[in-house]
């Protein structure tokens, strides 16, 4: 592992860690989409291994865009939860900071995406970890869904049984819960981001701002729709092991039985339909 040598800015109040394998034009898009106090945030690039490296003087200038961004190369491809613990263990060990975000190339901030959830956060001392409602958009036509959940720490309790409630690119959470529940876990392939809010929420409350503050762009070669059925699967042994009801768990492993049944062809036509009548 190597990181591009640049002054460290402390104390932050946010970091944001964007994971980035082989597209560097989705990374400077997110970059360029994030908006906060000067000099109170910094991203943390994860370069996995890419073809062609990710290098610092590529990335936003920050007299201009008002934060830094630190580069942090992974030689050889592990994956992205890989990537994103070795980003924890560089923040933990070069930043102060009291926030840590997500994002992930090509997905989009809201200008306020970083005001509100701060201020939130701020006010709100019980809370440990934060997300918003969200937009998925498919830039390569029209398609687009709306991403609608609880808002209240009992209610997204419930419902973590049957989805995850905190989409990882709408995430803002207290840096101090990594050593209540530790890193993103490597036995929960391509459902880490799960376990671990799962697993944050039996230590610390959840809430969502009903806000729409992130766009996810919907991509046919990414993580979650080329390996969806291992994704189900991987769901369901999260809802096994964090779940706090046994009669939800119940209900919730038929879901995700259906599921894998499903085309996701179908289960968007079906997303779109519902966010739809949701507005």
């Amino acid at each position: 592992m190597k990181a591009n040598k640049t002054s460290i800015i402390t104390p932050l109040d946010i970091c944001v860690l964007i994971p980035c394998y082989n597209n560097k034009a989705g990374l400077l898009k997110s970059l360029e989409s994030i908006k906060y106090h000067q000099h109170k945030l910094c991203a943390v690039v994860i370069d996995d291994g890419s073809p062609i490296p990710v290098k610092l003087e590529e990335m936003p200038d920050p007299g201009i865009c008002g934060f830094s961004t630190h580069v942090v190369r992974i030689e050889k491809n592990k994956g992205i939860t890989n990537a994103l613990n070795v980003g924890l263990q560089w923040i933990k060990q070069n930043l102060s900071v009291q926030y840590i975000a997500r994002l992930d190339c090509a997905d989009l901030c809201h200008p306020s995406r970083f005001y509100r959830q701060a201020e939130f956060l701020n006010k709100n001392s019980q809370i440990g970890l934060l997300g918003s409602w969200c937009v998925f958009r498919d830039p390569s036509s029209d398609f687009e869904y709306t991403y609608t959940t609880p808002t209240d720490h009992h209610t997204i309790l419930s419902e973590m049984h049957f989805r995850n409630v905190f989409i990882h690119p709408t995430v803002l959470f207290r840096s101090e819960l990594l050593e209540k529940v530790g890193v993103y876990p490597a036995d929960y392939p391509y459902v880490e981001d799960y376990a671990l809010f799962f697993k944050m929420l039996h230590k610390t409350k959840g809430a969502i701002l009903g806000e729409f503050l992130v766009t996810c762009e919907i991509n046919a070669k990414g993580l979650s729709i080329t390996n969806r059925k291992d994704q189900l699967r991987g769901r369901e042994r999260v809802v096994s092991e964090f779940g706090s009801s046994t009669f939800l768990k119940f209900i919730a492993k038929q879901k995700l039985r259906v599921l894998r049944i499903l085309p996701y062809n179908i289960v968007l036509i079906v997303k779109n339909r519902l966010s739809k009548s949701n507005l």
